[in-house]
């Protein structure tokens, strides 16, 4: 777990807990109270910049509080929390929708990342005169997060937040949370995962029927596999009594850029299944053991490049491309020097292992603007982490050159985890002031079509699907994160160990995999390009990256409409 800002006080994650409805903005616009008197439930509206018309925002909380054997944790771990989106013209209450689509998000990722795609399908069936909902779902863990620094929409004043101890609506930042203070968190695996969408199911939606009428369950990712466990799932403990059943829950389910299967193999390709290895329990007793005494970090985290500090950053990094998206950026020269920032900017912004190893030119030697930063570390064509990336366009206003590092360009067997597009990085520290070619101008007639060294163009309009503004929306607007600071461990570990008695026990309906019809959407460059799955009939979105099915613009460069929110709004309907 990274602790490079740790000021090693427990109250951060106490304090942060209230923030959830402080950082949105609108009233609250329906509260229940609890057997105790007190409010079990919260709407709150969400403000946005989006051009996508005609679409309502707002962030739902539910009281639903953990079991004691959890052990102490911050009260506002005791809610779940997701973000509604329905037409601005529909039903208000969500039972009277004509179908409500729960997305479970990826890993490492929250409820924000979903925004484009939420957006887009809500509008697409309002203009067939059908109103649907999109419920993007947060993971209870996320209730750590402290987004008061991004929601100032300053991007000088959250730095100022996370790094100088600036007061900001007079809260001051207690530094990120250590593994110390996670030990509830060793208990927060799928078991847990799921019951918290039925119980959320169950508290918004308390007529089953209704669930199993209107309710399409799926998820982005890690979401697909988390969709399989609550498709399989018993609930009530009783195999016998079906209506509790997961599957009983869902008229059909969607996956995007994953499958709805309970094989985390099938998800990735590139973590080994073990279901070859002998498995007597003593492989998820002995991971369990190393959670619970802290041993074996809580949380999905490493020193440098993928812990909750560089995740905020990619959220200040979006708010920049929002408040002046063609002004020349700062935030290099104006955050502080740590191990953490410095190795992660060099692995992301180093053209060659020389560069990486020497740290010159770093990326504040360079003159970008906002969008470029942003567009540096989300875009296929930049960042070298295949699960990170979006297709938003390329560089513009100076030469570039191959980024061979940390593998070469057109190297054969790279890295699943690397992704297979060619990578460029600005070739003229202290030069021309880079900017940003958004995904609609690829391709045309200004565009100077830059390629390889080898010959190889990098891009070109039709790979390019995503406005890199409605991404920075998504990651510095949003009152959920668009990715997770907080991953818990244990969810990865129990599904790595699937064949263990602790685990497949969850799986008590096998049959619910292909109890309900499935939508499977994939990305055509994502996770899963080169070893689709026939049988499942996918719709294939050509040119799109691992992100893109959740972020791309709702009209494409070809003119046609984007294909993801297409398909789930006819699936929607298909369904009925």
């Amino acid at each position: 777990m990274n602790t490079s800002h740790s000021r090693g006080k427990t109250s951060r994650p106490l304090r942060s807990a209230a923030l959830a409805v402080l950082l949105t903005v609108g009233a609250v616009t329906g509260a229940a109270p609890d057997a105790r008197g007190e409010s079990a439930r919260t709407e709150t509206a969400v403000a946005t910049t989006s051009p996508v018309d005609g679409v309502t925002e707002t962030l739902v909380r539910v009281r639903a509080p953990l079991p004691v054997s959890f052990g102490a944790r911050p009260a506002a771990c005791d809610w779940l929390s997701y973000l509604r989106y329905r037409s601005a013209d529909g039903p208000a209450a969500s039972a009277d929708a004509d179908r409500i689509l729960v997305a479970q998000p990826g890993i490492l990722e929250g409820a924000g990342a979903f925004d484009s795609v939420a957006r887009n399908t809500v509008a697409r069936a309002a203009e067939q005169g059908r109103h649907i909902e999109f419920w993007a779902l947060d993971r209870r863990s996320n209730c750590l997060e402290d987004r008061t620094g991004v929601a100032s929409g300053d991007q000088h004043t959250a730095v100022d937040y996370y790094y100088r101890d600036k007061q900001v609506e007079g809260r001051t930042f207690d530094g990120y949370v250590g593994n110390g203070e996670l030990g509830w968190m060793a208990k927060l695996g799928i078991e847990r995962t799921v019951r918290d969408q039925y119980d959320l199911l169950t508290a918004e939606l308390p007529d089953q029927r209704v669930r199993k009428e209107k309710v399409l369950c799926g998820g982005h990712s890690l979401g697909g596999v988390i969709t399989g466990y609550f498709a399989t799932a018993d609930f009530d403990g009783d195999r016998t009594t079906t209506a509790d059943a997961g599957h009983r829950q869902c008229a059909g389910y969607f996956a995007l850029d994953t499958t709805v299967s309970t094989s985390l193999a099938d998800l990735s390709g590139s973590i080994p299944d073990d279901t070859n290895l002998p498995d007597v329990g003593l492989g998820h007793g002995a991971v369990q053991a190393g959670l619970d005494s802290g041993l074996l970090s809580r949380t999905l985290s490493a020193p440098v490049l993928l812990n909750p500090e560089m995740m905020t950053l990619l959220a200040i990094a979006g708010l920049g491309a929002l408040q002046d998206p063609d002004g020349e950026a700062t935030l290099p020269g104006y955050l502080p020097l740590n191990t953490n920032i410095e190795v992660t900017n060099r692995f992301l912004f180093s053209e060659d292992t020389a560069t990486f190893l020497s740290g010159s030119p770093a990326v504040r030697d360079f003159r970008l603007t906002n969008e470029a930063i942003l567009g540096a570390l989300m875009d296929d064509h930049s960042v070298p982490l295949a699960f990170l990336q979006s297709s938003v366009g390329f560089f513009d206003g100076g030469p570039v050159v191959d980024k061979n590092f940390p593998v070469a360009n057109g190297s054969t067997g790279q890295p699943a985890l690397f992704g297979s597009e060619y990578k460029a990085i600005p070739d003229r520290p202290g030069g021309p002031l880079y900017t940003w070619r958004n995904y609609d101008r690829v391709g045309d007639p200004d565009d100077p079509g830059y390629r390889s060294a080898d010959g190889t163009p990098f891009t070109d309009a039709g790979k390019e699907v995503t406005d890199i503004q409605q991404l920075a929306r998504s990651m510095a607007q949003q009152p959920l994160d668009f990715t997770e600071q907080y991953f818990p461990t244990k969810l990865v570990t129990d599904l790595q160990l699937s064949t263990s008695p602790q685990v497949k026990r969850l799986v008590v309906h096998p049959d619910g995999l292909t109890a309900n019809p499935t939508l499977t959407v994939l990305a055509g460059d994502g996770l899963l390009a080169g070893r689709v799955p026939a049988d499942l009939d996918p719709v294939v979105a050509d040119g799109y990256q691992h992100l893109d099915v959740l972020t791309a613009a709702p009209t494409q460069n070809d003119g046609r409409p984007e294909p993801v929110s297409r398909s789930l709004t006819e699936f929607a309907r298909d369904t009925e």
